[in-house]
């Protein structure tokens, strides 16, 4: 069956949540400065209620599967924002969900304005840093803004 994509609600939180943290467990990032540790990881459709904000969640049979969103950067520059919490359950994986869930982050993103998306990520999670690779993201040498995510040393940015 074809995965139902749409906007995070309150009721979602709880669940994101704990993909999010099951999964950075899974690659042995469950340690301080990811997302694991950061409180708004529990609250998500509060953090993406704002403007040129939004989280895509992922459901099969009523069932969320993962999701992913757009933020503005953090301490960034205006016409950066920020690829967050893009997290998927392993049976979620490989059947091409992941880009379209960022081909529609990328399209939210650039309606909003923005010119360049950046992330952050890890060499623990290297299957995401390929597709991230695959669509364009190049690494950089320094994080940019100040997201809090110390424990992420990946850095990347898109040109939009």
């Amino acid at each position: 069956m074809e995965p139902i994509i749409r906007e995070i609600t309150e009721a979602d939180d709880l669940i994101i949540a704990n993909i999010v943290r099951t999964t950075l467990t899974e690659f042995g990032m469950n340690k301080p400065g990811t997302a694991y540790s950061d409180p708004t990881t529990d609250h998500l459709s509060k953090l993406f209620d704002k403007p040129r904000a939004i989280y895509y969640v992922a459901e099969i049979d009523g069932q969320v599967i993962g999701g992913a969103g757009i933020h503005p950067l953090d301490g960034g520059a205006a016409e950066i924002c920020e690829l967050q919490k893009m997290y998927l359950l392993p049976q979620a994986r490989g059947k091409g969900l992941a880009g379209k869930l960022i081909n529609m982050c990328l399209a939210y993103a650039k309606e909003q304005g923005y010119t360049h998306c950046y992330l952050e990520t890890s060499p623990e999670l290297a299957r995401a840093r390929k597709v991230y690779e695959q669509f364009g993201f190049e690494y950089l040498s320094a994080p940019l803004g100040n997201t809090g995510h110390f424990g992420c040393d990946n850095w990347m940015l898109k040109t939009l």
